[in-house]
């Protein structure tokens, strides 16, 4: 541990708060603190309610520490499966695009298991600023903006595998998220429209005109929802499936450029 301290009060005062994993937290918390008032700091925000990844400054993510700054999209363990199913197709020297990147994880777990060009891009400044950290040991490129118009003109047709975790809780859900995610995220990192579909809509849309032949799109949906991102990706050109993951409760959408 960084400090020496007696953890018994910590856990007390975090499973007073709520945390259900109070131990493990407590530990992890001592472990990252730097000094006796940075750890006091650190239990009163997560007491506070403030997600343990923003109090630590990280997440862990397919087996790898992803810094993580307040303000920005915390990746979920689900999403793991999402990197494991691009993964079957990537391949050395493949150029990949994390869109809407947050924080960069799956872009950075992808290089971590390939040699790829990798490209990145999210409309949230801080979003940005986290993932160039992330990404910099992997070479990784990362741009401000709005999808799409994110990305240099030479990247047009030329994507081989494009990541789009994109917002797909329905607007009139989010206020049956838990309050971590309701109260601390950023809304736009969450909010997918009405039916939860219409940040994915504008990446379908414009997914064969940035994909190479035979490029891919991978993106995560509900289990209620695929099947409509499926239909929608089919409706633009693609040849798309779905693949579940049933101990991770993950849905995965796969489409497939001609």
């Amino acid at each position: 541990m960084s400090v020496s301290v007696e953890l018994g009060h910590v856990v007390e005062r975090l499973r007073a708060s709520g945390c259900v994993f109070a131990e493990d937290e407590a530990a992890l918390i001592a472990e990252t603190a730097r000094d006796a008032a940075e750890l006091t700091a650190m239990i009163d925000e997560r007491v506070a309610g403030q997600p343990l990844e923003y109090v630590v400054g990280w997440a862990s993510f397919c087996g790898s520490r992803i810094a993580v700054d307040p303000g920005v999209f915390i990746p979920r363990r689900r999403t793991e499966f999402l990197v494991a199913e691009a993964l079957k197709v990537t391949v050395d020297g493949s150029i990949v695009v994390d869109l809407g990147c947050g924080s960069g994880a799956l872009g950075a777990a992808v290089a971590a298991e390939r040699e790829v060009t990798l490209y990145a891009a999210d409309v949230e400044p801080a979003a940005v600023a986290c993932a160039r950290r992330n990404l910099a040991r992997w070479g990784g490129t990362v741009y401000q903006g709005d999808w799409f118009a994110a990305l240099p003109e030479r990247l047009r047709g030329r994507v081989d595998v494009l990541l789009a975790n994109v917002p797909y809780v329905p607007t009139d859900e989010i206020r049956l998220l838990p309050a971590e995610a309701r109260l601390y995220e950023p809304h736009v990192t969450l909010d997918g429209g009405p039916d939860g579909l219409a940040t994915l809509r504008r990446v379908v849309a414009g997914a064969t005109e940035w994909l190479a032949p035979g490029g891919h799109l991978f993106t995560e949906m509900s289990e209620h929802q695929a099947p409509l991102a499926q239909a929608l990706m089919i409706e633009h050109g693609l040849t798309a499936d779905l693949v579940e993951d049933d101990e991770l409760g993950a849905t995965v959408v796969h489409g497939t450029c001609p």
